[in-house]
């Protein structure tokens, strides 16, 4: 389902953890591998795929059903893909493959239908009517293989068996859009306006069906350019028939005979013996295919394509267990790209003809057309209603395997849980807790949430409507005069105040040399030091489009690659020098440094309005120009970068990078990026997309200059609305790469902080605020994260550490070793922050214990390992969740591999041949456990 659904990097996951899972499964271990291959395949990774279903070949005890499948892979592959090589050898290897498929499995009619398709691409049509007519034999005569034989009849200038061919492609499937418009065409261009229509109205409204559901949604990412442009010379067809038929004569008895039978006519007319049989055929496997388990019989639909390729790719019906009819209908609906470049061809040859001249109708009346597609239309809609009810049936059960699996990572936490295990008890009253628990059957794995806490999920947006003005707020600001104004405490608490802030003058208050952070320096220090590229195209801010399309999207689309600061700082270089060749002409009021702007104090109206200005300018020069932007240059070595990490020194408590204020300095270890700086160079139109900082914390961010930066900031409250917005534009939230469409937010009355950070500014972003960043001249920007000892910023944290799980997304930051360390290394004195510490301690502990109590009982016997100094946290290499304390060890591929307990037991029931290894002594955590209490002092403490 991920796969179908677009989930590449999760789908690859799950089937690499279904490779180590040792129970009795519905597939192999070659089968597994096999959808591995097929979904490197869809992502069009054709060497990877190539690679996979070769290996599969080489494998002994590969079934003939899967080496069938394999072989009908290769073979479209080749067929398909112009990188496997020459065109003629390509089609050599095509047919070879599929023949051996055949060979393999001769009662595959898909094989037999892909081999038709490689002969009619070649303009073999003898060999590819016998390869159609045999799939049809196979009993597996579907929509797609008329519709491809039709296709070769009205190429053969045959258009009554077209006709025929293309009737029963629609009457085994209603809602076959390719079938529905090449009918179209076939009547259009016999002179058939009427008919034509409505077939095209049939097409158009099977378009829309498949746009209905989100799943097709997602489906239709891969295939979108294919889809956009079909139902695009749909829409322009019916619009010019339109024209046509209401300047069209009424019908009468001197009308010229028609060519072909009316549409009705088609439909009820019995068709050929052969053709009726297949249907029934057809007909009585449909519902073995819905419910019968087998093995797999290929890859699920859709097929995958290259965007090279000029053929696009069919489907078949897949017999996978859980199939139901929506998945027949979405086979047919992937399909329906299949004869695309044909339609396209026929298409522009019907818009060049001359229409002024309109060939007479036949006896029947326009209300009788009329009447003739409105039943049709209803036989489409009826089937459609079929769908959603079935589809309402699969949602429903999808739904309840997602609460078993929330409650899976929810610990199964139940009301028993919360009278057994509260943060009151010590460890010892903890220890003699756990033996009672029992331990014939796993623990599952702990969340560290309150005890009875929900699961985490995307909140609602705050009900209250927002005027224009509220969707645009001002962005808090603070002007810094001196370095007395920096370390006050009020600039602390300002900054804790709002979702995000601008510190303006802070470089100047504080001296700072940020010259140590220009190109040239860097350059001079270490020019051979990696950075990380991404290509982007180069649009105005508030814009985002997709330029083959047409229109505004949410997808940010950036291309990764590696260089070096002295080979970026060059291109750096060479961008501002083309720039200045541009802007010569221009008045002496415009003069300055390309990209800097004369801004006033006020972040929000007067940073817009002036940004367009110079967008507007430049718009047209830069539309489609590429730029590269690069991003995340580590500067932690601090024998590389001592005198930059050294200046950081001169900042305030709260904002530096180490300090015993800041969470993320007691991990113990290094986080790059987030316990460390990280360097980005830009150039113009360089854009960090749409995100919240790792695990919610807080950010630090100041442009060292020259040019400026645009932000834009949404409060984390309204970020479940984004993330809705995500989902509706088929982008994952935390996996995806997006660039918010502005209109869709304030639509949905989420509102949006704009503002110009300029150079020295430092912007201070609050936890869980969503942001993205796009800079407006060249210029570099340092940042890291903190953590505020603030219960709001610990609770925010926890939450989307646990959210992560749930969604398969790994947390950088540890939370649970964050946890310990804190409540061996600060006393605090913020109830709702020690509640929330103690809370993680206890579920953590716990689970530890209950742990060692299972593994013990299975005979495995617990090692002391200790950690090492600055040895990084741990965490499971296949469902990459936190592993604290005790961990699960095998070797693989000559590495030593942690494991949770829950994976370890997926290798191995028994847990034999696992090594099973201890951090901590356990009277080392009840120490630490019964010493973390609530400490009540005089001092300042921060509760949010």
């Amino acid at each position: 389902m991920l796969k179908h659904c677009g989930e590449f990097h999760i789908a690859l996951k799950h089937l690499q953890l279904a490779l180590l899972y040792t129970y009795p499964s519905t597939f192999s271990e070659l089968q597994v591998k096999f959808q591995i291959a097929h979904l490197y395949e869809v992502q069009n990774k054709h060497k990877a795929a190539k690679d996979g279903y070769e290996f599969l070949l080489n494998e002994k005890n590969i079934s003939l059903e899967l080496k069938a499948d394999v072989y009908r892979q290769l073979g479209w592959m080749y067929h398909c893909v112009e990188c496997l090589g020459e065109k003629k050898e390509r089609e050599a290897n095509a047919l070879n493959f599929l023949q051996k498929s055949i060979e393999a499995d001769p009662k595959s009619g898909q094989s037999l239908y892909l081999l038709g398709r490689c002969y009619a691409g070649i303009n073999k049509v003898h060999d590819a009517f016998l390869a159609y007519r045999n799939s049809v034999e196979k009993s597996e005569g579907n929509a797609d293989t008329w519709c491809s034989i039709g296709v070769l009849y009205q190429q053969q200038n045959q258009p009554t068996d077209a006709l025929q061919a293309y009737i029963c492609a629609v009457q085994l499937d209603k809602d076959h859009k390719a079938a529905w418009t090449n009918l179209g065409i076939l009547y259009e261009s016999c002179g058939q306006l009427r008919d034509a229509y409505a077939c095209y109205l049939n097409a158009t409204k099977q378009i829309s069906f498949q746009k209905s559901s989100l799943f097709r949604r997602k489906q239709a990412i891969r295939m979108k350019k294919d889809t956009i442009g079909l139902s695009k010379g749909l829409s322009q067809r019916i619009t010019f028939l339109e024209g046509q038929l209401s300047q069209a004569p009424l019908p009468s008895i001197t009308s010229k005979r028609r060519q072909l039978c009316s549409i009705e006519e088609a439909w009820n007319l019995p068709i050929s013996l052969e053709m009726n049989s297949r249907q029934q055929q057809t007909a009585q496997m449909l519902p073995r295919q819905i419910t019968k388990q087998s093995p797999i019989q290929g890859p699920p639909p859709p097929y995958p394509h290259s965007q090279l390729s000029q053929s696009p790719i069919p489907a078949k019906r897949i017999k996978d267990d859980g199939a139901g009819q929506p998945e027949l209908i979405q086979n047919n609906i992937q399909a329906s790209s299949q004869l695309h470049q044909n339609l396209i061809n026929i298409s522009d040859s019907l818009n060049q003809r001359n229409f002024n001249t309109m060939p007479e109708s036949n006896k029947n009346s326009e209300q009788s057309v009329v009447d003739t597609f409105d039943d049709i239309s209803n036989d489409i809609y009826k089937q459609n209603e079929t769908i959603k009810l079935e589809r309402l049936s699969h949602d429903a059960l999808s739904n309840n395997e997602d609460s078993k699996h929330n409650e899976y990572n929810n610990g199964g936490v139940t009301d028993d849980l919360s009278t057994t295990f509260k943060i009151q008890m010590d460890s010892k009253q903890l220890m003699a807790a756990v033996k009672l628990l029992p331990i014939d059957e796993p623990p599952v794995h702990c969340t560290i949430l309150q005890v009875n806490a929900p699961p985490p999920s995307p909140p609602d947006c705050p009900p209250q409507k927002l005027t224009r003005d509220q969707l645009l707020p001002p962005t808090p600001s603070v002007h810094l005069e001196n370095k007395k104004n920096a370390f006050s405490p009020q600039l602390q608490e300002f900054c804790l105040k709002h979702p995000i802030a601008v510190v303006r003058g802070l470089a100047g208050a504080l001296k700072l040399d940020l010259g140590l952070f220009s190109t040239k320096t860097l350059v001079e220090a270490n020019p051979d030091h990696s950075v990380e590229v991404r290509t982007q195209v180069h649009q105005s801010p508030d814009e985002n489009w997709d330029t083959s399309q047409g229109k505004r999207v949410w997808a940010c689309i950036s291309h990764r690659s590696h260089t070096t600061i002295a080979k970026y700082a060059q291109y750096q270089a060479s961008s501002f020098q083309d720039s200045l060749k541009l802007i010569l002409p221009q008045d002496e009021s415009d003069k300055g440094f390309p990209g800097s702007q004369a801004m006033s104090d006020s972040d929000s109206k007067d940073s817009v309005s002036n940004s367009n200005i110079v967008l507007k300018r430049k718009k047209h020069k830069i539309n489609s120009k590429m730029l590269r932007f690069g991003t995340n240059v580590d500067l932690s070595d601090e024998k590389k970068w001592k005198p930059q990490l050294t200046e950081l020194q001169k900042l305030p408590a709260f904002a530096r990078v180490i300090s015993a204020a800041n969470m993320l300095s007691h991990v113990g270890h290094v986080i790059l990026g987030m316990n460390t700086v990280q360097l980005y160079m830009k150039v113009p139109g360089s854009r960090t997309p749409g995100h919240q900082e790792n695990n919610n914390f807080c950010s630090i961010n100041i442009n060292i200059g020259p040019g400026d930066c645009e932000w834009f900031a949404v409060p984390d409250a309204y970020w479940g609305g984004v993330h809705n917005l995500c989902e509706k534009n088929n982008i994952s939230y935390l996996h995806g790469s997006w660039w918010p469409v502005l209109e869709d937010l304030y639509k949905e009355n989420i509102p949006v902080y704009r503002f110009i950070q300029k150079p020295g500014d430092l912007v201070w972003v609050n936890a869980g605020c969503v942001h993205w960043v796009q800079s407006v001249g060249w210029c570099n920007n340092i940042a890291w994260n903190v953590g505020p000892l603030t219960g709001r910023q610990y609770s925010l944290a926890i939450e989307r550490y646990e959210w992560n799980k749930v969604q398969a997304f790994k947390s950088i930051v540890p939370m649970v070793h964050l946890s310990w360390n804190l409540a061996r290394n600060i006393k605090v004195s913020d109830t709702k922050l020690f509640e929330l510490i103690k809370m993680c301690l206890l579920q953590t502990l716990k689970n530890v214990l209950h742990i060692q109590e299972y593994v013990r009982s299975k005979g495995v016997e617990i090692r002391f390992n200790g950690r090492g100094k600055n040895e990084a946290s741990h965490y499971c290499g296949q469902c990459e969740v936190e592993v604290f304390n005790v961990l699960f060890v095998k070797e693989q591929e000559k590495r030593h591999v942690v494991h949770c307990l829950s994976c370890a037991l997926k290798l191995s029931p028994s847990l034999q041949g696992i090594v099973c290894l201890e951090e901590y002594r356990l009277s080392e955590l009840q120490r630490v456990y019964d010493s973390f209490t609530l400490h009540r002092t005089q001092g300042l403490a921060y509760t949010q």
